[in-house]
């Protein structure tokens, strides 16, 4: 790692290659603490998405993750549970957001909006850590916040699959993760590798691979991976903090009790 890559902060490394579509692998952050945040980024993961739709993690612990992962310099994106999470999200200095749920073009540029200044409807503050305290002008905050900010939406509903190139076109949106999990839930499939589910992931790749966006997804690995590779995700999800800890607790445990 040069110089240069270590004095580039966090989130604008993260944007730089997850819009050039390099691999980047992350994980989920499910628990309210620093410290897998600290062990994550310290061990290299590229970023780390703090769940707050699925997690017990309120405004107050997301800020101090936040200050974890810019303190090991990994980068931060806020999984929110709505839109109106967004703004605080950014104003805490995530380096983007995950939005759940975006079925529709509508839901998609209320999304970009809330991310945005220029253009956009993000309400202005350069108080919080995102504006250095006050430490940033106006057009400088504004500027920076806007260049550094990355916007992905959620694919998950068959809703958001009849209007999925629309959804792709919208200005301003970086990314789409495609949430399996609920594709399977909603599509009735016994599975997240259903042949339905694969369906709509291949559908949701080829829009994303036209308009030119970038795809995240989780997978169980490398092996897993390496297949949605081929149809043009860069961006990885690997298990969360909880489901590490209790997979190296289960070894521990069985070695001893084998």
């Amino acid at each position: 790692m040069t110089s240069s890559t270590l004095a580039e902060p966090a989130g604008d490394r993260f944007r730089r290659r997850f819009l050039a579509g390099e691999d980047l692998v992350g994980s989920f952050i499910k628990t309210p603490t620093v410290h897998a945040t600290e062990i994550l980024g310290d061990l290299g993961f590229d970023f780390v998405v703090v769940d707050e739709e699925h997690a017990p993690i309120d405004r107050g612990q997301t800020e101090l993750i936040l200050l974890a992962a810019r303190a090991v310099g990994t980068a931060a994106i806020v999984r929110v549970p709505g839109t109106a999470r967004i703004l605080g999200a950014l104003d805490d200095g995530a380096a983007g957001v995950l939005v759940p749920h975006i079925a529709s073009a509508a839901a998609a540029r209320e999304m970009v909006a809330a991310c945005r200044y220029r253009g956009g409807k993000r309400g202005f503050s350069n108080s919080p850590r995102a504006g250095r305290y006050g430490g940033l002008g106006m057009a400088a905050h504004v500027e920076r916040q806007d260049a550094l900010v990355t916007a992905i939406a959620m694919i998950e509903d068959p809703e958001a699959l009849d209007q999925i190139e629309a959804i792709m076109a919208t200005p301003g949106l970086d990314g789409v993760f495609i949430g399996r999990g609920d594709l399977a839930v909603a599509l009735d499939a016994a599975g997240p590798n259903a042949p339905a589910v694969r369906a709509a992931v291949e559908k949701i790749c080829a829009a994303a691979r036209a308009a030119g966006k970038i795809v995240c997804i989780m997978v169980g690995g490398a092996d897993e991976a390496a297949g949605f590779r081929g149809m043009g995700a860069t961006a990885f999800i690997v298990a969360t903090d909880q489901a590490f800890l209790r997979a190296a607790a289960a070894a521990a445990l069985a070695d001893f009790r084998g």
